[in-house]
């Protein structure tokens, strides 16, 4: 399940971030307890806990003493902005500073946007 170079507790927040963004974790809902994780996945549960806690100091998660770890109100906004602020910065801006550097048109642009958004919503 985890792999790549990032450490394990970052790819658990970002697995925890990418299933409130796809709705799979709904606002106030329980997520799986650091015990859970590390016994799920076989992980030392302080892994499962730096994740949590980026988490929380984040917004995303609030824990319930005695109770567990919730979906914060509002945490699939926040994540939907930063991930739209992060997407025009690093997606956005230096394909449109290329497109320039290139003499395309902001008509062209928009004709190639609306032309391959036809496209999808014909599939």
């Amino acid at each position: 399940m985890f792999e790549g170079r990032e450490p394990i507790y970052v790819q658990i927040a970002q697995q925890i971030r990418g299933e409130i963004l796809a709705g799979s974790l709904l606002e106030e809902e329980q997520v799986m307890s650091t015990t859970q994780y590390a016994t799920t996945y076989r992980i030392n549960p302080a892994t499962a806990a730096k994740a949590f806690a980026e988490l929380v100091d984040e917004g995303v998660l609030y824990k319930r003493r005695g109770v567990g770890m919730f979906v914060a109100t509002g945490a699939r906004d926040r994540l939907l902005d930063q991930h739209r602020q992060s997407f025009f910065a690093e997606v956005l801006d230096p394909a449109l500073a290329r497109a320039e550097l290139l003499g395309i048109t902001p008509d062209e642009l928009v004709q190639h946007i609306t032309r391959n958004q036809t496209k999808r919503n014909d599939r």
